[in-house]
């Protein structure tokens, strides 16, 4: 079983002038020359996405899509028709919008969010610039505390609206903001709770303590390329914490906790210094 707008291993099982054929269980899947890593041969097995050619047949390449099927991404649009528009798609062939898949009017050079999906009449993978009927917080498949893939979605008084794991709705309140946010900006975070009208708060990074281990080593690592001093402290202005060490004040002053207590560091008047 093939899946068009996603990566398939498959198994190359005969090699023509102008690439090799893998295996699909029919008349076999064409990866171009172009597209075969150095040393493909006969019986390899290789990692390939799948997607249709202008003559609607599948076709492999080893080129890195800036979205599979399911995946919301912002996209730029590189041409229009009468029908819909084209998206840059990083991919040798542009990804279609449908005019019927449209919001306001697609315009060559600017970018667009959008989802991606396989049209259920022609097969072939189209973007949708409607992405709000395809999310839904009525049966959520997240809870409080899970990890979750976050897109920025639009800005709220607030905060900014996010989208989680490409399926629900979330919110993240403007004091867990402590970077510029842009729509189409993808972050990891995770699910800090969850309402009874099933409303969802987010936050960027992960949950707690889970937290400060993976900081830890970035701190340290601070101090010790700075000849065990840096001029940070609890007293430090949250917005200047997260450009030096991308996170928020809340993490920093945790993470710094720990490592004194552990009596790694040492709190100065002016900064932290490494024992």
């Amino acid at each position: 079983m093939i899946n068009i707008g996603a990566y398939n291993t498959l198994k190359i099982n005969r090699k023509v002038d102008f690439g090799f054929y893998l295996d699909d269980g029919a008349k076999g899947i064409l990866l171009p020359t172009r597209f075969a890593p150095d040393g493909t041969k006969i019986g390899d097995e290789l990692s390939v996405f799948i997607y249709h050619d202008n003559e609607g047949r599948p076709i492999a390449t080893t080129q890195k899509p800036k979205a599979v099927v399911g995946d919301i991404a912002l996209m730029t649009c590189v041409s229009t028709t009468p029908m819909g528009a084209f998206l840059d798609w990083g991919i040798m062939k542009d990804v279609f919008v449908p005019r019927s898949n449209e919001i306001t009017g697609m315009q060559p050079n600017h970018k667009y969010l959008v989802k991606l999906y396989v049209d259920e009449q022609t097969n072939r993978v189209v973007a949708t610039e409607k992405i709000d009927k395809t999310l839904s917080n009525d049966d959520l498949t997240v809870k409080e505390l899970d990890v979750v893939d976050l897109v920025a979605y639009r800005k709220s008084d607030l905060g900014f609206v996010m989208i989680i794991n490409a399926k629900h709705i979330g919110l993240m309140h403007n004091s867990e903001i402590f970077k510029q946010l842009n729509v189409g900006d993808k972050l990891t975070g995770f699910v800090k709770k969850i309402f009874s009208d099933n409303k969802i708060d987010v936050v960027a990074g992960k949950p707690g303590y889970q937290k400060v281990d993976d900081e830890t080593d970035k701190i340290l690592s601070l101090l010790k390329k700075n000849n065990g001093f840096i001029p940070y402290n609890d007293k430090t202005a949250p917005d200047v914490i997260y450009n030096v060490f991308g996170m928020s004040k809340k993490v920093f002053k945790m993470t710094t906790g720990t490592l004194y207590k552990q009596r790694v560091i040492a709190f100065e008047n002016d900064g932290i210094k490494l024992l």
